[in-house]
């Protein structure tokens, strides 16, 4: 299965190409050492890799490091077919260092004959226990389970990383020759695991390959009851939702809880962690039998599984019952495969009235797939429907004129402080660079932190260079923006906001391999003040190295130019004169009704930012609350389905997944009452691919994207010893000149502070008024008094 994603053309044959020679060994074979890695070849001269299923991987001093993404990471090396018993080979050495108690599958791929087709065979052991520092690891052939003909080992793969977001990395990879090994081993806990390829398949555990065998008795015209599809890791653990839009936690009792690609991968804290996902009080009677999903775990891992169900509805008798692994007959090798239990073995179980699942006692790392209840008796899986990607946005050749302005260099890296201008050069949050020799290396997976090269401190005009380019010669990932900053009109950094706005281009679609190169036109801000060119919006882990940033006058001959994609308007102050915004993030359900209450009494007009996902919970009474609101005047806006950081998410897919959600939920409550193009990115996080999303699936190229000049910082004060720094920090940014908020209504002091925040901005003179009125949208309602 694993190679199956790696073969590549012309190496038709693979197993008869070149099979090594079955004579007697007279030394270790070295099968990589990563002296080669750059050619993508191990030191046979055959393939090896990750096939861009890690974050980041690169090779030095003799080892490969890597992060693995998530469950789906691996890395492998493919040889020539080695008769290594009859050769004389009697085990694998590697090197390997991953963090501390961690533990790693390695398979090993083995034909039937060394002249057999491509067909091969699995077994595995496990490497756990993992000191943290680099170690040499010894496992003997007959150390793998599954009896697999060491007389035609065809491959090597490295997966099933029991910690993944954290460093690891393979080195000096061997068969080694003689009785003993050549290289000292350590001690590890190493388990064998059967083979994928000839498990038996327990009573309760269903493969995809024996699905076919079963006969069907499923209800006429069922459909699997999707429970989770792990579709976004802020609605899972930011908000607590499962997809039946209810409550699903561990609680913080975990280590981690890891959602990629349509998976969790839950890592126990000890054997008192736990993770639940609820149902609402279902019935399944005489429709769903049971639940199924799909489990990848090492061998040896065992858990166990409680449903619950109440007594009656809405009352607090809640039973339940316990099945372990044991009890299910489910067993694991390191291979995902499919898993079932009918809700009848659960004791006593009152299907009418199901409350929840509930995982506990886990003795190691698990990885789930999507979770549904299925139809009748027969156990099926819950089908990933298909999602139309949008279409990209193809480059074209387009007119390139030249331009006759001056051309400069803007940073050519000399210097750590500073740029080739004399201007500072740096990361504006976090460290993310590092400095070389005329060079810097960018590598962060946090969307949210940025670094600058500035232009001036002051204002720059750079209309000449209208016409002109921006040349980024580089390496590395191109997954990030590009962004050039207008001062305010002052330009006077002590006056908010600083900067005013920006506009952000997708360095993606303006680069080759090694160049990139963006109009200065393209760029939508005022070029009479611009600050400097920012990098932001990082959604690779993957490093960027960076030799050179300058504005030349034209572009290579046949440069293809994409054309310049809407991007809506980012906004941090009202235009209007003499107004002022409050604008509202949602916060805790139990403190709106207070909070609403606070705002009639001050009889002024806010913007809500609301969070799709809470508004469609019928339980948390927010709905209703809003609707009152937008009745009485105030405007409501969007902020995102589950509230994650937009930049930072993997594909365009995943970001229009957010908006149309989001958009959905707002129609589904407000019906056609409510219309809206403001915006206002979780966590302030901006970058151009949300920015072109937004503007496209509104269909509106000046959308309003809304960040703030005033921030009480709640997230920062409200839970401290010290929460009157909230009104400390409005008063600051009030001073500035800010006028547009962001507060949320997550914690008890910032609600008590509400009345005095308004007091305060009422004290300026300014009025109070809705976003969409301090921007003068024409679309607005008009000014009056409220």
């Amino acid at each position: 299965m694993l190679f199956d994603r790696r073969l590549v053309a012309g190496l038709a044959g693979l197993w008869t190409a070149s099979t090594a020679s079955a004579a007697a060994c007279t030394a270790d074979l070295l099968i990589d050492n990563f002296v080669k890695w750059t050619a993508g070849t191990n030191n046979l001269d055959w393939q090896n890799g990750d096939d861009g299923s890690m974050t980041s991987i690169a090779a030095s001093a003799g080892q490969v490091v890597f992060t693995p993404k998530d469950a789906s990471s691996y890395f492998y090396e493919s040889f020539p077919c080695v008769q290594a018993q009859s050769s004389g080979y009697t085990g694998i050495n590697f090197s390997i260092q991953g963090p501390a108690g961690a533990s790693v599958a390695l398979e090993l791929q083995t034909a039937s004959t060394c002249d057999a087709s491509s067909n091969y065979t699995s077994s595995y052991n496990i490497v756990s226990d993992l000191t943290g520092q680099r170690q040499v690891i010894s496992l003997p052939l007959l150390g793998f389970d599954n009896n697999p003909n060491y007389d035609a080992i065809v491959g090597l793969v490295w997966s099933v990383f029991s910690k993944v977001g954290s460093q690891w990395s393979i080195g000096n990879v061997t068969l080694a020759c003689g009785g003993t090994a050549t290289v000292p081993s350590v001690s590890t806990s190493v388990t064998a695991v059967p083979s994928r390829t000839t498990v038996a398949v327990p009573t309760t555990a269903l493969t995809t390959a024996s699905r076919s065998t079963v006969a069907p008795a499923q209800p006429t015209g069922c459909t699997n009851l999707l429970i989770d599809d792990w579709e976004s890791q802020s609605r899972l653990t930011f908000l607590g939702y499962n997809a039946l839009g209810q409550s699903s936690s561990d609680d913080g009792t975990m280590a981690s809880i890891v959602v990629s690609s349509k998976r969790v991968m839950l890592t126990p804290t000890n054997l008192e962690s736990y993770f639940y996902s609820q149902f609402g009080c279902l019935n399944t009677a005489n429709k769903y039998g049971g639940i199924s999903f799909r489990i990848r775990a090492a061998r040896g891992t065992t858990f166990a599984v409680t449903l619950a169900w109440f007594d009656q509805c809405g009352s607090t008798n809640i039973k339940t019952f316990t099945q372990t692994t044991a009890q299910l007959k489910w067993t694991f090798d390191g291979t995902e495969r499919l898993y079932w239990f009918p809700l009848s073995i659960f004791t006593g179980i009152d299907s009418t009235k199901l409350d929840l699942i509930y995982f506990s006692n886990f003795n190691a790392a698990v990885i789930l797939g999507p979770m549904s209840f299925y139809c009748g008796n027969t156990a099926t899986e819950y089908v990933i429907p298909a999602v139309a990607s949008s279409a990209p946005i193809p480059r074209q050749t387009s007119s390139t004129p030249v331009s006759n302005a001056k051309t400069f260099v803007i940073d050519a890296f000399a210097n750590k402080d500073s740029n080739a201008l004399g201007e500072w050069h740096g990361s504006d949050e976090g460290k993310i660079v590092t400095q070389g020799n005329n060079f810097i290396a960018i590598q962060t997976n946090d969307s949210d932190l940025s670094w600058n090269t500035q232009l001036t401190n002051k204002c720059a005009d750079l209309r000449a260079y209208s016409g002109a380019y921006l040349h980024i010669a580089y390496s590395g990932s191109n997954k990030f923006s590009v962004a050039l900053q207008q001062h305010n009109a002052k330009c006077n950094d002590a006056i908010a906001p600083f900067p005013e706005t920006w506009d952000s281009l997708e360095a993606a679609r303006y680069a080759s391999a090694t160049d990139i190169y963006m109009p200065i036109n393209h760029f939508n801000v005022n070029l009479t003040r611009t600050i400097g060119f920012n990098l932001r919006g990082f959604y690779s882990n993957d490093p960027t190295y960076l030799t050179k940033i300058e504005i030349v006058d034209k572009v290579p001959n046949g440069w293809v130019m994409p054309s310049k994609l809407p991007s809506g308007k980012l906004v941090f102050a009202c235009t209007r004169p003499n107004s002022f915004a409050f604008a509202i993030d949602d916060g805790e359900p139990k403190y709106a009704a207070r909070v609403m209450e606070m705002i009639k009494q001050a009889n002024i007009p806010v913007t809500f930012f609301t969070v799709g996902l809470p508004l469609l919970d019928t339980t948390n009474g927010l709905a209703k609350i809003y609707k009152d609101m937008a009745a009485r005047g105030h405007q409501i806006a969007l902020h995102s389905y589950t509230h994650p950081k937009m930049e930072g998410l993997p594909d365009d897919a995943s970001i229009d997944w957010e908006y149309n959600n989001d958009i959905g939920a707002v129609k589904q409550v407000f019906g056609d009452t409510v219309h809206t193009n403001y915006f206002r990115p979780p966590f302030g996080t901006e970058g151009a691919r949300m920015r072109q999303r937004l503007a496209a699936t509104l269909n509106d190229p000046n959308a309003y994207l809304v960040e703030w000049s005033v921030d009480v910082e709640d997230w920062r004060w409200a839970e401290t010893t010290t929460p009157q720094k909230q009104l400390e920090a409005f008063k600051r940014d009030l001073a500035k000149g800010g006028n547009l908020v962001v507060m949320h209504y997550l914690y008890n002091s910032t609600v008590n502070y509400i009345p005095e925040f308004i007091k305060l901005a009422k004290a300026t003179g300014k009025t109070l008024m809705r976003v969409d009125q301090c921007m003068e949208d024409p679309n607005a309602p008009p000014l009056k008094a409220f």
